[in-house]
């Protein structure tokens, strides 16, 4: 490949990755304003996981009706266990405990409390695993935590709603839980198999106690107010679900085949501050300065403990373990 052509796909992967994040973005503020305009967080996170894994089997199956794919029976049956448990934590407990923090926080410090996640992965990797942790990774776990304690204000004795915090932390370690997973079966599940199973999981999880058949249907049709306008509660459904899901997805995965992981990593922090932005144009939200501070410090934080993570180290001993679920941070969206 030519210096141009090489710099043409790595323009096309910034491209896509960016688009991808903001879509990612979007779906705590549009989740907020169905929240508050009546759906339940469970049930706004129901329609948007079930409508997603209802636009996936169909794309799935086309794929693997392709000529060459691998077979998908193949692909499920050795890691049925682990594809639940993804679809249990990675994206049902992830997306619930997020949107239930995002209906009692700012959208904003909801989404910096689940980028600790990152930080949670190399906790665990070195209290539980005991596996080495490279230094420049501890640090950012130093700085993360810093700037943890600026977003919630410690200062203030946690001024923040204590069960939106609660979940906040609670969507950072499945988050965490889906570093780990995925990582478990990067290389043998198609990267969109294992989204469609984990959704489709997560909706089947979810249908019990987010009561789908006493769910407020008036809602989707009636005008729900989104900031200073209104919108018609369907289109806010399609949108966190065909875009912020299925799109967003779509165009990372599309985005992340064209940088490097490092590259890809740093982009989707990127989510974060798109997120924050979206909820203050669409909802009025703002965060002080010293929140703000805390959110570049959290995500500077698990930046810099993500790039240790990824960075070319010297060959590991036999039997040694691998730090690298923390480097998958580019793969865990809301």
């Amino acid at each position: 490949m030519g210096v141009d052509a090489a710099a043409r796909t790595r323009a096309q992967g910034v491209a896509l990755a960016v688009f991808s994040s903001v879509c990612f973005g979007a779906s705590g503020p549009f989740g907020k304003a169905l929240i508050e305009g009546g759906l339940e967080p469970l049930q706004a996170v129901w329609l948007r996981i079930a409508v997603s894994a209802a636009a996936l089997v169909p794309i799935v199956a086309a794929v693997r009706a392709r000529p060459g794919a691998r077979p998908l029976r193949a692909q499920l049956r050795p890691h049925l266990g682990r594809l639940a448990l993804y679809g249990l934590t990675g994206v049902a407990g992830c997306q619930a405990c997020y949107y239930l923090a995002a209906s009692r926080l700012p959208v904003g410090v909801a989404i910096l409390l689940e980028f600790t996640g990152p930080v949670m992965v190399l906790a665990w990797l070195r209290l539980v695993r005991r596996a080495p942790v490279h230094r420049t990774a501890a640090a950012g776990v130093v700085v993360a935590m810093a700037g943890l304690a600026l977003v919630v204000q410690v200062w203030t004795g946690l001024s923040l709603d204590p069960l939106g915090l609660a979940a906040g932390l609670g969507a950072a370690a499945c988050q965490a839980s889906y570093f780990l997973l995925v990582d478990r079966l990067a290389g043998r599940v198609d990267p969109l198999v294992i989204t469609t199973a984990g959704s489709a999981v997560a909706a089947a999880a979810l249908a019990l106690p987010a009561a789908p058949w006493a769910l407020p249907w008036d809602v989707l049709a009636a005008a729900v107010p989104v900031g200073g306008r209104t919108a018609p509660g369907w289109t806010l459904v399609a949108w966190i679900a065909l875009v912020s899901t299925v799109l967003a997805y779509l165009t990372g995965i599309a985005g992340l085949h064209r940088l490097s992981a490092q590259v890809g990593g740093a982009i989707c922090y990127t989510e974060a501050v798109a997120a924050t932005l979206i909820a203050w144009a669409a909802l009025g939200e703002r965060l002080t300065a010293v929140q703000m501070t805390g959110g570049a410090i959290v995500l500077a934080g698990a930046y810099i403990a993500q790039r240790a993570a990824t960075a070319p180290e010297a060959p590991k001993a036999p039997g040694a373990a691998d730090t690298a679920p923390a480097s998958r941070a580019a793969d865990a969206r809301n």
